[in-house]
């Protein structure tokens, strides 16, 4: 059977792909403190990923990156327009 998993991989679910990413982010930010910041390029794709699912106004997308000494917390707060 891994051979047909290499022939036809399944396809991965968004979720777990965002939060790959993410980590992915996170991980490069910790290393790279002098390097350019991720939050609008974040940002951009959470509209992205978003309006493909609903419409969203951009400025309902508010992220922040927030640090306590050792501690990061990356807030990621969207508002849904009503049903």
């Amino acid at each position: 059977m891994p051979l047909l998993n290499f022939l036809f991989p399944k396809k991965e679910k968004s979720a777990t792909a965002a939060k790959e990413r993410l980590q992915i982010i996170i991980a490069r930010e910790r290393t790279n403190r002098a390097g350019p910041d991720f939050l609008p390029a974040l940002h951009r794709e959470l509209i992205e990923v978003i309006s493909k699912y609903t419409r969203v106004n951009p400025d309902d997308i508010k992220i922040s990156l927030d640090r306590q000494g050792n501690l990061e917390v990356l807030d990621v707060n969207v508002v849904l327009p009503d049903a």
